[in-house]
């Protein structure tokens, strides 16, 4: 008995580090489907600019800017008005005039944690380890009737994505994202296409989201991105409106 306890153990270690070996198999490919670090690392700025279609013909522009290491700007514009979300690789903070709030405002975790995925210049895949990030395979799904490859991602803080590959490209093709608030589940589902090469990196230019009922509810197309383009820090700085107002406490550390 005792024997076959051992040799139950050692095929079970054998079949984890295969798995390990698939995960990390799986993310070196899909870095270089994306172009290889090297092109990815030499972009060091990114500016997008689309159009969100939300159905029923409701349509906004919408803009994002990033800079390493993890600075990012959202906007949402529509009707005259502009939302912004923005980090500064320490605070979030916002602007809602849909919402009746036209004054900058710190952001509190809920909103954050969905800003703070897009501030990760490369992504959680690249440079995982590093990140604190653990990567999984989970073998073989299906999106859309077609086939992909499952990679289960668990972040740092706990929350999960889930990545789905294409077979062939490897690059991925649906994002499920499970965020945990204070003792709840937020889920959100992303489906990414229309990969085009920008500086020898290929980017989604067509970008849909919603729950895992209505996958598709909104769709994002991406009009331009230009990379490495100079932007001001003022861009992802808090407001000095702002700066001698208390934090929400969700922030304070």
């Amino acid at each position: 008995m005792r024997h076959a306890v051992i040799v139950l153990a050692a095929v079970s270690c054998l079949s984890v580090f295969a798995c390990a070996q698939t995960a990390e198999e799986l993310v070196n490919k899909n870095i270089q489907a994306k172009g290889g670090i090297e092109k990815i690392k030499a972009i060091k700025s990114i500016r997008i600019t689309g159009k969100l279609n939300g159905g029923g013909g409701f349509t906004a522009a919408t803009g994002q800017e990033n800079e390493r290491p993890n600075l990012v700007r959202e906007t949402f514009s529509l009707q005259g008005m502009t939302a912004v979300t923005a980090y500064d690789g320490t605070t979030g903070w916002q602007i809602q005039p849909f919402g009746g709030h036209k004054d900058p405002e710190f952001m509190g975790e809920d909103d954050l944690k969905d800003l703070l995925l897009d501030a990760d210049f490369d992504g959680p895949l690249v440079d995982y380890k590093e990140k604190g990030n653990t990567v999984e395979f989970l073998g073989h799904d299906v999106v859309d009737g077609d086939d992909a490859l499952r990679l289960k991602v668990t972040l740092k803080d706990g929350d999960i994505l889930y990545y789905y590959l294409d077979p062939d490209t490897y690059l991925e093709i649906r994002k499920e994202v499970q965020e945990f608030i204070r003792g709840s589940m937020r889920e959100s589902v992303t489906e990414m296409g229309s990969y085009k090469p920008v500086a020898g990196v290929m980017y989604p230019y067509s970008i849909s989201q919603g729950s895992k009922a209505n996958p598709a509810a909104q769709t994002t197309t991406v009009e331009k991105i230009e990379v490495n383009v100079p932007i001001d820090k003022v861009d992802f700085a808090v407001p000095a409106a702002l700066k001698q107002a208390p934090k929400p406490d969700a922030e304070k550390k």
